[in-house]
């Protein structure tokens, strides 16, 4: 817990809760609206106390939490996890969308072609312009 408070700012929160890699990544994900506290827009320096239920969008995944504890030290995965609790809904859902993400084929182009690969792709182009396709 930090302050007399027992306030802090959600920001920071945020990355002790070790949803953003970086503080800053958290304000600039609460200033762009994938961050409500308790139904309503908010900006970095809003403070959370324990109680508020947040609504956070990462990407394509979407957590509903409610804040247990405060802390304004980022710690390990445990310790992170012991500030929030997310709603079972929110869990189940989160589950299904990547379990349908990982069932999508993934794209067959990665990286940069190999040498082998150019020299295949240049010998398609001479051979499609020979054929008189490109004249």
């Amino acid at each position: 817990m930090t302050g007399e408070t027992g306030k802090l700012r959600i920001d920071k929160w945020l990355w002790a809760a070790r949803f953003f890699k970086t503080r800053s990544l958290a304000a600039d994900a609460v200033e762009a609206g994938r961050v409500l506290v308790n139904g309503v827009r908010a900006k970095p320096a809003k403070a959370v106390a324990a109680g508020d239920r947040l609504d956070i969008r990462i990407g394509q995944y979407r957590f509903e939490v409610e804040v247990l504890a405060l802390s304004g030290k980022r710690g390990g995965a445990p310790e992170a996890q012991k500030l929030y609790r997310e709603n079972e809904a929110s869990r189940t859902q989160r589950e299904a969308l990547a379990a349908q993400l990982r069932a999508q084929p993934q794209p067959a182009f990665k990286g940069r072609p190999t040498k082998r690969d150019r020299r295949m792709i240049e010998n398609f182009k001479t051979e499609a312009n020979k054929g008189g396709a490109w004249n």
